[in-house]
């Protein structure tokens, strides 16, 4: 998941990002109220965790603004334990509510109980499969000609990205945003490591090859048939 952590407490939220980006997830950070709201209403982020306290925007108007525009999942997260505040949030749009300090396991369960919450049954729990290689997103397993790929969890995001994807050119703005977050150096080239590593477990064992580079424009992942002249 792509997750939104709107929280101006830098402890609090590096310990959460580390938490959740350990987990898999991609997450970005806004340390105040206005930058939280444009975030989340121009990003495209899978659920928004926001600080009941946070600066420069009461968390009750942000809520009230963001759904003015989108439906993105939101869990407060709030050192208030009183039930009245709880429902205040609720009513003006939270998703679900968590008493700080929380342990970081019943954080996990609340994102999971609002991800289902907000999946149709067609996506929850689906296996995603691309000729003889499947992708369980729940289990965090990938196989390919029944045999399991031993992959870390940067190879399994990408691959999991394209998949997603597939058939489907995506460029390197595109997989660094999806994978590491808007903030991300660009310049960089851990795009190009992280392919390359990948494709030595999904493609070099196998003779048919499904990770592609399309020159001057990025990666797709999708079956093609055999040059005859390869083999000619």
């Amino acid at each position: 998941m792509r997750i939104l952590v709107v929280e101006g407490e830098q402890k609090l939220a590096g310990y959460v990002k580390r938490g959740l980006t350990e987990r898999g997830h991609v997450v970005d950070v806004a340390p105040d109220g206005p930058d939280g709201l444009h975030l989340a209403c121009e990003g495209q982020h899978d659920l928004v965790l926001l600080d009941a306290k946070v600066p420069g925007l009461d968390a009750i108007e942000l809520l009230r603004s963001l759904r003015a525009h989108k439906q993105t999942p939101v869990i407060v997260l709030t050192a208030d334990d009183r039930v009245e505040d709880r429902v205040r949030h609720l009513r003006a749009g939270a998703d679900d509510c968590l008493v700080i300090p929380f342990a970081f396991t019943e954080l996990l369960a609340r994102i999971e109980a609002v991800a289902r919450r907000g999946a149709t049954p067609a996506e929850e729990g689906t296996v995603l499969s691309l000729g003889d290689l499947e992708l369980d997103p729940v289990r965090r397993r990938a196989q390919r000609a029944g045999k399991r790929l031993d992959l870390t969890v940067q190879e399994f995001s990408l691959l999991h990205a394209l998949l997603r994807h597939r058939g489907e050119v995506l460029s390197r703005t595109e997989l660094t945003e999806q994978m590491w977050g808007m903030n991300f150096d660009l310049d960089s080239n851990v795009v190009e490591v992280a392919v390359s590593r990948l494709r030595t477990k999904l493609d070099d064992p196998f003779p048919d090859k499904l990770l592609h580079t399309v020159r001057g424009m990025g990666y797709v992942l999708e079956r093609r048939e055999p040059d005859p002249k390869a083999t000619a």
